[in-house]
């Protein structure tokens, strides 16, 4: 039987890639309407959404070398 893959944050990369899309978005639309305040809001979410998505995803690539090491060694005994 087929071992089952330990489940990561599924919602990580895309939630923050969707809230990445939405601060763009966001920040367009506010500075075709001149609306200052509400672009400073989209331009928050965007600079917060950014880092969040490169975080995660480097942690789950940092899971996935780590489970490729524990293969091996589990193999080697």
């Amino acid at each position: 039987m087929e071992e089952k893959k330990k489940l990561r944050c599924p919602l990580g990369i895309p939630g923050g890639i969707i809230a990445a899309l939405i601060g763009l978005i966001g920040v367009v639309v506010n500075i075709i309407n001149f609306n200052w305040f509400e672009l400073i809001t989209s331009f928050a979410l965007l600079l917060l959404a950014l880092p969040f998505v490169r975080v995660t995803m480097m942690v789950h690539m940092a899971n996935d070398r780590l489970d490729e090491l524990e293969n091996k060694l589990k193999t080697k005994q």
